[in-house]
């Protein structure tokens, strides 16, 4: 018989509630910020990055560009460090914002979604080319319990394209969003969220409200805390769906943590992990307390979380959505 694969949404909202955490940790390694005793060497810089941030995160986001930069050894280093990555149990979410014709897509999505193991968990996919740009990810899904995050609004201050006024009168955004609703309806796992999940910039706290509500079971990836100046205190209605609706994503100000510090760069980066950890799990819990009394009451027996308030399952299950889930059940 064969054993069932447990959805990306169902993992990573077990890592959340193991770890009380909902941060990402971005990989950008650049030797030119590195430091200087590590004489460029990446994969080391990452791997210890990775030992010092373990105990806070739930996932690591290596950034696809700054390893290919690097040529034939970027990529070996970025295939040693998701290695590194999963042996320290964290999830892995490669930010190469794939996305082209069928069959392209196609081998993006063999490529780093696919295999045994796969390089990736999850992947981050660039949707303007339309549907069958989307498909291929969409069908590697199912296949081996992965994840994909759709670009949505991203964390750029040039969003003309996406803010672009359709005739209706939406921004275009608000299209791309409904369409990532549509794609994951089919992948909603047992805590009500889906393995499809949408990159929403954090930079734009109104934009994340309004996907929230475009959205109510997309797991959100949120970059641009940090660095790039988005504040944890405007997420807090990017859990009204549970603690593990959202992630947020911070890179440089958690990697290079050492350079304003002036200590060992893995005590700097631990250190920054472990305080916005506990900025955004207090962001989240308000949120979630505020929001999912009601739902409490209507977990299934089976949920480990039945009697904690902090419960990635409560705010998906409703009687709606535990029927609209059982009628798609019935159809496959």
């Amino acid at each position: 018989m064969a054993v069932a694969t447990l959805t990306f949404a169902d993992r990573l909202a077990a890592e959340v509630e193991r770890k009380r955490s909902q941060i990402v940790v971005g990989l950008d390694p650049n030797p030119d910020l590195m430091p200087v005793e590590l004489r460029g060497d990446v994969a080391r810089f990452c791997c210890g990055i990775i030992d010092a941030v373990a105990p806070h995160a739930v996932a690591v986001k290596p950034q696809l560009a700054f390893f290919e930069a690097l040529g034939a050894g970027g990529i070996a280093a970025f295939e040693q460090v998701c290695t590194y990555a999963r042996r320290a149990g964290l999830l892995v979410i490669a930010d190469g914002k794939r996305g082209d014709i069928g069959s392209t897509a196609r081998a993006y999505a063999e490529a780093y979604l696919e295999g045994s193991p796969p390089r990736a968990d999850a992947l981050t996919v660039n949707p303007w080319l339309g549907r069958d740009a989307v498909e291929p990810f969409l069908g590697a899904v199912p296949r081996g319990g992965a994840g994909i995050f759709i670009l949505v609004r991203t964390s750029n201050a040039s969003g003309d394209l996406q803010d672009a006024v359709l005739t209706d009168g939406r921004p275009m955004w608000h299209h791309v969003a409904s369409l990532v609703d549509e794609w994951g309806e089919e992948m909603i796992g047992d805590v009500g969220l889906s393995s499809v999940g949408a990159v929403v910039g954090a930079t734009h706290p109104k934009a994340v409200a309004e996907a929230r509500r475009l959205m109510p079971r997309t797991i959100f990836l949120l970059p641009g805390v940090g660095a790039q100046g988005g504040s944890v205190a405007d997420l807090g209605r990017a859990f009204q769906s549970g603690p593990a609706s959202a992630l947020v994503s911070a890179s440089r100000s958690i990697i290079y943590a050492s350079r304003d510090a002036g200590t060992d760069f893995r005590e700097a980066a631990g250190a920054e992990a472990s305080r916005l950890k506990r900025e955004v799990w207090a962001a989240a819990d308000g949120e979630c307390g505020a929001t999912t009394g009601a739902a409490m009451r209507l977990l299934p027996p089976s949920c480990s979380q039945r009697r904690s308030r902090s419960c990635s399952c409560a705010p998906a299950w409703t009687p709606e959505t535990t029927q609209a889930r059982g009628r798609a059940r019935s159809r496959r």
